[in-house]
């Protein structure tokens, strides 16, 4: 009987110390789930802010080639008129 109760009071403590490392390892596990969350929501951050960024720039972009097609169009209607006014004949 007291061969049972020694191997059970051993197998006790081994469950006992098998629970303990799983709550350390649950702890670290959280630990780093809790770290990659919080890169994660920095590195979302840093994304958003470059993206509106690169929009930004983009917009910028576009309206300053409006800009200068507008510009190419007037000169060449320039162009055009005094092509046109050289062509008619002087009265």
């Amino acid at each position: 009987m007291s061969s049972d109760y020694q191997i059970m009071k051993k197998r006790i403590e081994e469950l006992e110390e098998r629970i303990e490392h799983l709550r350390v390892s649950r702890r670290v596990l959280m630990n780093l789930v809790e770290k990659l969350e919080k890169e994660k929501t920095a590195i979302l951050a840093k994304l958003e802010k470059e993206n509106r960024k690169l929009q930004r720039n983009n917009a910028l972009y576009a309206q300053s080639i409006l800009l200068k097609n507008r510009r190419i169009m007037e000169l060449e209607a320039e162009v055009q008129n005094s092509r046109s006014d050289k062509s008619l004949p002087n009265i």
